[in-house]
């Protein structure tokens, strides 16, 4: 009888059986992105005109770093506050965490007015115009509400975390702790307040009105006026424009290579190009199982068996 040697534990007839297996559970993986691509993209934005979506102006020349936004956010979903040795201006969380939304950030320009000092700056989820995150989900898991919101629905998750690789500000966090039962955080930008006519807890807490909520459309143009009006206080305008939009619109003294932001992203949407990749991805994977299996079983036919 032909065959491998007997110890092996590896046949041909199992490593083509072993990759048959592979060829089909590629081929379901990739049965979403391939299918949004040929059709033009994946899940588009809430109903509605984007511009009447609600929108954040942030100016940075008013903001304290207070935290008093961390506060509110934490406060809102149920979390202990802050104590109040942590209020004030001082180093944030140090980033977005599963359970922390927002934080303030203090990078340090290295020139300028700013230079050596921590320049404080809210960070959390950018709600795109046209959400990357949304597009890549192939279970509609990231919606984007009639008010602009990007929200989570747990109830149709399966834990492929397409929306962690097409995010281009790296927003949503996965809960590695949750075993089987995949579960992924990110700001709901108070989708349950605005619902109501509130502003997000954050806009609401701030002391100074650097945080101002209102429709895109008049906050753009508002950030656009008080730039033309100012330009020696304004040197940086973000997010009207960049990857199709975002409902948080930045304003700053600092120019925008000190303050943490991304530069390099494009002005186009990114939902397009977010589908032609993730529609390689299962490929990739299973191009590189097969040759790892080969060279194994490769190997354990080169062993010698006693």
């Amino acid at each position: 009888m032909t065959g491998e040697p007997a110890g092996t534990g590896l046949s041909r007839r199992s490593l083509l059986r072993s990759c048959a297996a592979g060829c089909a559970a590629a081929g379901l993986a990739a049965a979403a992105p391939a299918a949004a691509l040929a059709s033009g993209g994946g899940p588009g934005p809430g109903a509605g005109d984007p511009d009447g979506h609600g929108a954040v102006l942030v100016d940075l020349t008013r903001c304290i770093g207070c935290r008093s936004c961390e506060n509110a956010c934490r406060v809102r979903r149920g979390h202990e506050p802050l104590k109040p040795s942590r209020m004030g201006f001082q180093p944030g969380e140090g980033g977005l965490t599963f359970t922390g939304w927002t934080y303030v950030d203090t990078p340090r320009p290295e020139t300028g007015p700013h230079a050596g000092r921590p320049v404080p700056i809210k960070r959390q989820c950018m709600h795109c115009v046209d959400p990357a995150c949304v597009s890549a989900c192939p279970a509609a898991a990231l919606v984007k509400t009639e008010r602009g919101s990007v929200v989570w629905k747990a109830e149709n998750c399966i834990g492929c975390r397409y929306c962690m690789l097409a995010c281009p500000f790296l927003v949503p966090r996965f809960e590695w702790k949750s075993g089987m039962t995949p579960r992924i955080a990110k700001c709901d930008f108070c989708d349950d307040r605005t619902a109501k006519g509130l502003p997000p807890a954050c806009v609401a807490s701030c002391p100074t009105g650097a945080l101002r909520h209102g429709k895109r459309r008049l906050v753009v143009g508002e950030a656009h006026q008080r730039r033309q009006a100012h330009p020696e206080r304004y040197r940086t305008l973000y997010g009207d424009k960049v990857v199709g939009g975002t409902s948080w619109i930045y304003l700053s003294d600092v120019p925008l290579t000190d303050l943490g932001l991304p530069e390099e992203l494009p002005g186009k949407a990114l939902p397009a190009l977010t589908w032609q990749a993730l529609a390689e991805v299962p490929i990739v994977i299973l191009g590189v199982g097969m040759a790892l299996s080969g060279v194994l079983w490769m190997r354990r036919k080169a062993e010698p068996h006693g």
